[in-house]
């Protein structure tokens, strides 16, 4: 990262923090990718993983006089709104009237493990899940997972290592089968 965009990044976040909405565009937008990829895991389907980051957009931006500490804790501290936001809509699915054909792309073939993992994978509550993902698939560190998931380190280090071996454990059955 270039020493002028590192000179960029805190000022606008102190311009963010005082209703610049561009300068919180352009906080947010090297964050969509992650926070769409976490939603899509949690809710297991595309347009609910896009209504939950436009909503936690919207919520983080309402929010932003919130956020404490320095532009570092922006990540956690917006995963942890997508991730609230995943949590949600999945309590609220339930009553929903109207219910429309999920008509997916077709995927292209996995290989078989592939397939498996994934299967594994929403098996696993989304609380259980979730560590998970934001551990190896977004890949943030010990301290950002602690922080997004409003854990100590230790926790979120106990919930990443208890999720694994129960993933490690559904992958073993079925080898078994």
């Amino acid at each position: 990262m270039s020493l002028a965009l590192m000179e960029q990044r805190p000022q606008s976040l102190s311009r963010a923090l005082q209703g610049d909405s561009d300068s919180f565009s352009r906080l947010l937008e090297p964050l969509l990718d992650p926070a769409y990829r976490l939603a899509a895991v949690m809710l297991a389907d595309r347009t609910a993983a896009e209504d939950a980051v436009q909503e936690a957009s919207v919520k983080a931006w309402r929010k932003i006089r919130q956020l404490r500490g320095a532009e570092s804790s922006l990540r956690p501290w917006f995963l942890s709104i997508v991730a609230n936001e995943c949590r949600m809509a999945r309590r609220t699915r339930w009553w929903s009237v109207l219910k429309f054909a999920d008509v997916r792309e077709p995927e292209p073939e996995a290989p078989e493990s592939h397939t498996d993992l994934r299967q594994a994978l929403l098996r696993l509550s989304p609380d259980e899940r979730l560590p998970l993902v934001l551990h190896f698939y977004l890949d943030l560190p010990l301290d950002e997972v602690a922080t997004a998931l409003g854990v100590s380190p230790a926790a979120a280090k106990s919930r990443i290592y208890r999720a694994a071996k129960r993933l490690r454990s559904d992958l073993t059955m079925e080898e078994v089968f």
